[in-house]
């Protein structure tokens, strides 16, 4: 691979001369720039990347942890990440953590050793890492996305879970449905725990039971929306409607209805959460909590960088507002 003193030597001049051209960074007389950018073609030389970041103290890339999932929500939040870097010119490492502490700390210490700009960590759940990663990096920026709460200095985004849940309910409340189940992730999930809340309140506002029966922990994944609603069938008298706390579970929930002879929509009622793409392509169409996922990449992107030009200096929580999404998996009962 050609250096830049291979340059330098091909177009008889010096390498400072070479770095100026490259950099545009101090006049040079149009033969000699010439020369050099004829060399620089010939030689196939490429500045390297690594070396001006090391320069300039930064390296212009951003890094993401990201928990393994099949869920398609974090697939579009990322998508939001990346189109957002690439709009401001910087680069994206995603690290897939698999849900596995070994592999987040590994990831992590690979991004520190890349000398990312700054981090933004979405995981389902909290992770001793982060104590280590606050302690020994004080100074790097992070936004937290869809974690637990901890006690780290950095800026988080908080998707209102609770008023969600409450919302959805409300919904299937205001359509006559009185039997409703909750299914909802994992039992250690932040968001999954606000999700039954909402719902729990909004059950007991109107007056209405919530038996434990109906309330069941799952994975946020597709099988354990396929495994909670088979479980609820069983029961002697199932629910009427389901809030199924993340979209990616209502494909499970619609399976599972459809293996047992119903119809979304006119024997059971589901409503999901996130309002991901494959939503509206659902049979019926899925009613939603909407959670604008590309707003949400540009978000964390844009405070990551209002931190890394000093525009803010104390961690900020920034709450979004979310909106229901009506199609036709909820009817009247």
């Amino acid at each position: 691979m050609a250096t830049m003193k291979d340059v330098a030597r091909l177009a008889g001049v010096s390498t400072s001369t070479v770095s100026h051209v490259i950099n545009n960074n101090r006049f040079v007389s149009q033969l000699v720039r010439d020369k050099i950018l004829s060399a620089v073609a010939e030689l196939n030389y490429s500045p390297s990347a690594v070396a001006r970041s090391l320069k300039a103290k930064e390296t212009r890339t951003i890094g993401m942890l990201l928990t393994s999932s099949n869920n398609p929500f974090y697939a579009e939040v990322v998508r939001g990440v990346e189109e957002s870097c690439y709009e401001r010119g910087y680069s994206l490492i995603l690290c897939n953590t698999e849900g596995n502490t070994e592999r987040m700390g590994s990831s992590l210490e690979t991004l520190l050793q890349r000398r990312v700009d700054g981090l933004i960590l979405m995981c389902n759940d909290r992770n001793p890492i982060s104590e280590v990663l606050f302690c020994h990096y004080p100074n790097l920026p992070v936004v937290m996305m869809d974690w637990a709460p901890f006690n780290g200095v950095c800026d988080t985004i908080q998707d209102n879970s609770l008023i969600g849940g409450k919302l959805a309910t409300e919904y299937l409340i205001s359509r006559g449905y009185h039997r409703i189940a909750c299914i909802t992730g994992p039992q250690d999930n932040t968001q999954a725990r606000r999700r039954l809340q909402g719902y729990q309140q909004a059950m007991e506002n109107a007056g209405l039971i919530a038996p434990e029966s109906y309330q069941i922990f799952s994975n946020f994944e597709f099988s354990g929306g396929l495994e909670a609603m088979q479980q609820l069938l069983t029961l002697p008298e199932p629910p009427k409607a389901i809030f199924t706390c993340n979209d990616a579970m209502a494909v499970g929930v619609y399976l599972a209805i459809n293996q047992a002879g119903l119809k979304v929509g006119q024997d059971i009622a589901v409503i999901g959460y996130d309002d991901i793409e494959l939503a509206k392509f659902m049979s019926p169409p899925l009613t939603t909590i909407h959670q604008p996922t590309d707003a949400l990449g540009k978000l964390a992107i844009d405070t990551l960088l209002q931190r890394l030009e000093k525009q803010i200096t104390e961690p900020r929580t920034l709450e979004l507002t979310p909106e229901l999404v009506e199609r036709d998996s909820v009817g009247s009962c």
